[in-house]
């Protein structure tokens, strides 16, 4: 993935705001990707067209640090719900990845029901 691909990456961050931790968010016009670890590494891979709900929860003490949680629900057989926790300017996140979310979909002619279909089976 090329630099100039990334729309948004943010990192984890303390109850108090500071990005100390091993978690990274990143958004391509495509995919929603989570890099996990320090050692051992784990990559996660969201399809963008697969989220099917998203949720976002400021709790007192995130909103007084400026931070938030993103929930997600998705169609992935792999991670079906997740969640973005504790990043800066999570209403203005959750709100560029609604339209992506919903300008993947228009890109690639998915609707609610195809996303929905159980493809495991499927008869050829």
């Amino acid at each position: 993935m090329n630099k100039k691909d990334i729309i948004w990456k943010d990192r984890k961050r303390t109850l108090l705001g500071l990005p100390l931790s091993f978690t990274v968010y990143t958004l391509n016009g495509e995919k929603l990707l989570i890099d996990t670890g320090f050692l051992n590494k784990h990559e996660e891979e969201i399809m963008l067209f697969r989220i099917t709900d998203i949720t976002l929860e400021r709790r007192f003490t995130q909103r007084i640090f400026g931070l938030g949680t993103i929930h997600i629900c998705s169609s992935d057989k792999t991670t079906p719900e997740f969640d973005i926790k504790n990043i800066k300017n999570s209403k203005e996140v959750k709100e560029l990845l609604s339209s992506e979310v919903f300008r993947e979909r228009k890109e690639n002619r998915v609707s609610s029901r195809e996303i929905f279909a159980d493809d495991d089976h499927i008869e050829e």
